[in-house]
């Protein structure tokens, strides 16, 4: 399954919260995050707020303590390790940052599934302290997409990881922000499209979904995630054995089929073991 690359977004789509305001919320800077929150960017405030963190006694082991007991649906280990096991390629494209990525997956045995992370920087430097910095740098230049934070594009990011392509690849793109909205427009008809329901990218999605070439797939937890997910690749496989004429269907009645305006409650999510 090399042909196949998986595509996941980070924060609400492998994890069930953000990562930035779950460690601000757990080490208790809640309030100076949300006094700081109107002047400057996203991106450059978590950069802030690190150095707050550190500067009031919290420790990087603090941190990492705080990225263990991280939120996730019991069911989105098994299906990254399915698809790894597949032979299929993943990357994530996350608007978070290295540090708490790399941490994270490190700790839920994830880290070797995944080729490639495009996300933020963030590292430790010399003063023990957590620096954490844009993944284009809108201080020099713009990137020039309107509908992108700052410091990240992620519709950039999936043409570079396109053009790196050797042969015909399919992409399964699995995301839940507005963020995801631009890499979604960028994939092609032999795609996949999978957004979580209910959340901004699906809704933004549903406003006009013939601009996305891809065939869409909505999900609305780690169970649907898992299964969605296992059957696009199960499709591809089968695609490749079979006459792919017999399997065709038109992306516009994949998205009348797949795009629903119900989703089902989100369970309770489980916090990571330690």
């Amino acid at each position: 399954m090399a042909e196949v690359v998986v595509i996941f977004d980070f924060d609400k789509t492998i994890i069930d919260c953000d990562s930035d305001n779950w460690v601000v919320d757990e080490l208790g800077f809640t309030e100076l995050f949300n006094q700081l929150l109107p002047t400057m960017p996203w991106n450059s405030l978590m950069d802030k707020m690190m150095e707050e963190i550190h500067a009031r006694g919290k420790t990087i082991g603090d941190i990492v303590q705080v990225l263990k007991r991280t939120p996730i649906h019991p069911r989105i280990v098994p299906a990254i390790k399915s698809a790894h096991a597949l032979g299929c390629e993943l990357r994530v494209v996350s608007d978070a940052n290295m540090f708490f990525i790399e941490t994270i997956l490190g700790n839920l045995g994830l880290r070797e599934c995944f080729s490639e992370i495009d996300t933020n920087p963030g590292f430790v430097d010399d003063e023990e302290k957590l620096r954490i910095f844009p993944h284009h740098d809108f201080t020099k230049r713009s990137h020039g997409c309107s509908l992108c934070p700052p410091n990240m594009c992620k519709g950039m990011v999936i043409e570079k990881i396109q053009a790196s392509f050797e042969g015909k690849k399919k992409i399964i793109y699995l995301g839940d922000g507005s963020g995801d909205y631009c890499p979604s427009l960028k994939l092609g008809e032999a795609d996949y499209m999978m957004p979580r329901k209910n959340f901004p990218v699906w809704d933004l999605i549903c406003r006009n979904p013939v601009l996305i070439k891809a065939e869409i797939h909505g999900w609305s937890d780690g169970e649907e995630q898992e299964k969605v997910l296992l059957q696009r690749i199960n499709m591809v496989s089968v695609e490749g054995d079979d006459d792919k004429s017999l399997l065709s269907i038109s992306s516009a009645d994949c998205k009348l089929q797949t795009i629903s305006a119900s989703a089902p409650a989100l369970p309770q999510a489980l916090p990571v073991p330690q």
